[in-house]
């Protein structure tokens, strides 16, 4: 589980389709802001979720998120995680991105398995 954090036009469907394209998915990856939920097909089945639209962890619920989220044949990508951040797996990774001034962006990564992975 990887949560995207970061305000509007911060990058997270850019994060996602280089995510999907590193997991070998050849379909268009788009924001699934009206869908909640796209589901793609390649090396992991990569659930891309966008929170923005719920209402908090019981929508996510609602919509099948405790499922996506003990896919052990995929990986789920949750944009807008902070609107239900109480639903989300305790080993959760968090990626923040924030536009900077010049318009670029910084990529903040942070997690239990991900900081295990550190010297």
């Amino acid at each position: 589980m990887i949560a995207l954090r970061g305000g509007l036009g911060a990058g997270k469907t850019t994060f996602a389709k280089g995510f999907a394209l590193g997991l070998g998915v050849t379909d268009e990856v788009t924001s699934p802001t009206y869908t909640i939920v796209s589901e793609y097909e390649g090396r992991l089945r990569l659930h891309h979720i966008d929170a923005y639209r719920l209402s908090g962890p019981e929508d996510f619920e609602s919509v099948g998120g405790g499922d996506l989220v003990v896919d052990g044949g995929g990986v789920c990508l949750v944009e807008w995680s902070e609107r239900i951040e109480e639903a989300l797996p305790p080993r959760t990774a968090f990626a923040e991105l924030e536009v900077q001034p010049d318009g670029s962006r910084v990529l903040r990564l942070e997690g239990v398995d991900l900081e295990a992975l550190l010297p």
